[in-house]
């Protein structure tokens, strides 16, 4: 009897015990994070998977297949997959609290999974929540930067964090002021330059494809370093081809430098092996190319095949709003009048872009097809191009104030991407006069050149006013894009 009493006691005893958890970065762990990081998704779940039988207690496989969601969430927006996949960061967050709270890898993963929460709210338009989240986020890896000061990895993530709260616009500034988020620019994007560098440091290292994306996008929209974020992916020789989450950042950063010949090669020559996870993005960055060179069919049929496949919201105004552009170059107004129908009932108004091209198509007026095809042109860095189709005109050549407005800073824009810049301002400010009450960007815009360009000739107090001018404009179209880059660029005169 006192055998079986003993033997009960030690076997229930190993039934209810909970198994110690662990945060174990094995090789196979190491391997499933590397293949998540070029979007090579199924083999990174298939390591984990076999991470998960090596040690079925191990929590960093938890965390690894929280990127795969993210991933697939965040790049192809799928309602279908949202309802499957978003509730499932709550349950790894359940699961990850159940890990040993004196690791360093415990409120670091809490943090990470909570970001990655954040982002995809936003994708989904859920802003409230959105923001609940990313304050959890702040306040987990500010918490594990306060307990674990030699925990490297905290330098990527908090930095990240603390960069991007120190450019939080206006329209989003309650939710700083709601939860007392502080950042600062400056001491984020240094804390993530450390980290990208510390190439004697084994996490930098096994990191270091994720921190180059976060580190170039810092550089590239935050730093206004866009040559210099350019430069880095070749310096460091990132791998465009064959790691297709550098393949997109590559082309995007290119396109929104104005260099459309390369984001074309870069997405052309990419691996476009099976093995890689699908999503459209590929066609809407085609589209822009085509589009900035004013090959107005082959980009209808990019943007029609992107829409297609596309199941989110966002851009989806933008989208139908460049492809009405499209129409209307051709004359085929019907085409565009239909394309200007969908923009105002298909996809939402997160975006700035998507709110602009909506107040746009409401308007129901077509914009002037010379200044028209200049902006596009523009955008796409032909700047001779856009030069020849203005040649001869004048703020007189119209006689729609509106008009005459989009054409001084238009040339401004030329101008300044010719480096030009005293013609650059002169035009600027012209703009500003005419602009700076009515609804268009473009006199917000104005400002925000001209501060930029006094920020590089080294006059931070002529730059910081015109900063200040662009924040002082409101009711405009792409408020809150331009108030976070004129926000960016006061703390960087300021050293904040």
């Amino acid at each position: 009897m006192k055998f079986l009493f003993s033997f009960s006691i030690i076997f229930l005893n190993c039934f209810f015990v909970k198994a110690d958890k662990v945060y174990e970065f094995n090789t196979t762990c190491q391997q499933a994070y590397q293949e998540i990081m070029q979007l090579k998704l199924n083999n990174g779940q298939a390591l984990i998977n076999k991470a998960k039988q090596q040690n079925p207690d191990n929590l960093i496989p938890i965390v690894l297949e929280n990127y795969i969601d993210f991933f697939v969430l965040f790049f192809n927006e799928d309602n279908a997959e949202f309802k499957i996949r978003y509730p499932r960061f709550e349950q790894r967050i359940k699961l990850l609290k159940d890990g040993p709270e004196s690791s360093p890898f415990y409120t670091f993963c809490l943090s990470a999974v909570y970001l990655h929460k954040s982002a995809v709210n936003i994708k989904f338009d859920n802003k409230v929540r959105a923001a609940l989240d990313f304050q959890t986020a702040y306040k987990y890896i500010k918490q594990n930067k306060k307990s674990f000061p030699t925990f490297t990895p905290n330098q990527l993530l908090y930095g990240s964090l603390e960069a991007v709260a120190g450019t939080i616009p206006k329209g989003y500034q309650w939710i700083a002021g709601l939860f007392g988020i502080k950042g600062s620019i400056t001491k984020g994007i240094n804390s993530v330059r450390h980290f990208v560098y510390s190439t004697n440091d084994p996490w930098a290292n096994l990191m270091s494809n994720e921190a180059s994306f976060i580190y170039c996008y810092l550089m590239f929209y935050i730093e206004n370093k866009k040559d210099e974020a350019l430069k880095f992916i070749k310096d460091k020789k990132l791998d465009v081809v064959n790691n297709q989450l550098f393949t997109y950042m590559a082309a995007n950063l290119s396109l929104n430098n104005k260099q459309v010949n390369e984001a074309e090669f870069i997405i052309e020559n990419r691996n476009k092996s099976a093995e890689y996870f699908s999503t459209p993005v590929w066609d809407f960055q085609l589209g822009f190319v085509h589009l900035y060179r004013l090959q107005t069919s082959s980009a209808i049929k990019y943007f029609e095949n992107y829409l297609r496949n596309f199941r989110g919201n966002f851009y989806v105004k933008d989208i139908y709003q460049k492809i009405s552009w499209c129409y209307y170059l051709q004359g085929n107004i019907a085409k565009a009048n239909e394309a200007r129908k969908n923009c105002i009932n298909k996809g939402a108004t997160v975006t700035d872009a998507d709110q602009q091209a909506l107040r746009e198509a409401k308007r129901a007026k077509w914009d002037n097809p010379i200044l028209l095809k200049a902006r596009i042109l523009n955008d796409g860095g032909f700047n001779k191009e856009a030069i020849n189709i203005l040649q001869g005109k004048s703020s007189s050549s119209f006689s729609d104030v509106g008009e005459q407005l989009e054409f001084n800073y238009r040339v401004g824009r030329i101008n300044d991407d010719l480096n030009n810049y005293d013609d650059a301002i002169a035009f600027y400010l012209k703009a500003i006069n005419i602009g700076e009450n009515r609804t268009e960007y473009y006199a917000a815009r104005a400002a925000l050149q001209i501060g930029m360009i006094y920020e590089k000739r080294g006059n931070k107090k002529q730059a910081i006013k015109f900063y200040e001018q662009c924040l002082d404009m409101d009711n405009h179209d792409y408020k809150n894009s331009l108030d976070q880059r004129a926000k960016s660029g006061i703390a960087r005169c300021t050293g904040n």
